[in-house]
């Protein structure tokens, strides 16, 4: 089991050089922060740009791989430079990486664990109302792009605020609300409101497509050789159902997390516009718009970084499942 998870390790490690690499040279060669000093009046002299460029290591004179050695070397002391503006990326992306991956993981666990379950009870009721119905949500949803999803419930919570609750319980706009002074369990409460939405929006969608994937799997293992013997060995229908067959199903659903993840981060950029919500998805936006390469390639890294933890936590998890994985 150490071995095999050392194997991973170094592989992922591999895995994100290649991917920050790759962000950075792409960024660098794509976008143009000289052109952010063009517009500018009274026009700086061509010297002040070239020495302000070369301040932040984005001056597109110096040659690319001079660049990328700077930057890759102060990445490795903790540094990931200067954004256009002069300020440090390292400080404004420490605050929104919290804001993405509070809101990513919270959707990726409801998205996923009610998605296995869904699709494991409607395996169980095959043809069952149960299965059409959570079928044909299932394709419903699938066919509604994230973007028009997060406007209708937007409209959907504005209407049940005014005529269900009769207050502003489902807050759609921002992490918080300004100037709330109601102590720690209030200010709690405040940022549950505000996560309904987003996490509602991004989980949906992972129900959808887990729900489908997990009752495909669970029909393949349903009447198999072991589970027929479990109920002959004198366990019952539940135990054998959800102690062998969906721990056996389970095992390609967990191997598909790490790409789901990454699929999410890149749902998030849209919820996160959509809901106000000050992020590294809003970040990376404003940054290609800017030319901001170092926050750019910072952000690239930071999701490689994610999504192959992802991956390693799905690794871990097939382990917990297969034994055959640990020996």
């Amino acid at each position: 089991m150490a071995g095999f998870l050392a194997r991973r390790l170094l592989n992922y490690a591999v895995l994100v050089v290649l991917a920050a690499s790759l962000a950075y040279l792409v960024a660098a060669t794509a976008l143009d922060p000289r052109s952010n000093y063009a517009d500018r009046t009274p026009k700086p002299p061509p010297a002040a740009v070239d020495a302000q460029l070369d301040a932040l290591n984005l001056n597109d004179r110096t040659p690319l791989l001079q660049r990328y050695a700077t930057w890759a070397g102060g990445v490795l002391r903790g540094d990931f430079g200067k954004t256009v503006a002069g300020a440090p990326v390292d400080e404004e992306l420490k605050r929104r990486m919290g804001v993405t991956f509070r809101l990513v993981i919270l959707g990726l666990l409801c998205g996923s664990l009610l998605g296995v379950f869904v699709g494991a009870l409607a395996a169980v009721r095959q043809y069952g109302w149960f299965d059409r119905l959570s079928a044909g949500l299932s394709f419903l949803v699938l066919a509604v792009p994230v973007v028009v999803l997060a406007n209708m419930l937007i409209l959907l919570a504005a209407w049940a605020n005014q005529n269900v609750f009769g207050r502003q319980l489902l807050l759609v706009s921002g992490e918080y609300s300004d100037g709330l002074a109601t102590g720690w369990w209030g200010q709690v409460v405040d940022r549950l409101q505000h996560l309904v939405l987003p996490t509602i929006s991004l989980s949906v969608g992972l129900i959808a497509v887990f729900s489908r994937y997990q009752r495909n799997m669970m029909l393949d293992v349903l009447g198999a050789d072991f589970v027929r013997t479990a109920r002959a060995k004198g366990l019952s229908r539940r135990r054998a159902l959800t102690r062998h067959a969906l721990r056996t199903a389970m095992i390609p659903v967990v191997t598909y997390f790490a790409f789901t993840f990454g699929a999410l981060l890149t749902g998030a950029t849209f919820t996160e516009k959509i809901f106000g919500w000050h992020g590294l998805g809003e970040q990376l936006i404003d940054s290609i718009f800017g030319n901001d390469v170092n926050t750019v390639a910072a952000i690239s890294l930071l999701a490689a970084v994610a999504v192959l933890l992802a991956a390693l936590a799905a690794d871990l998890l097939h382990a917990a499942l297969d034994p055959r994985v640990r020996a």
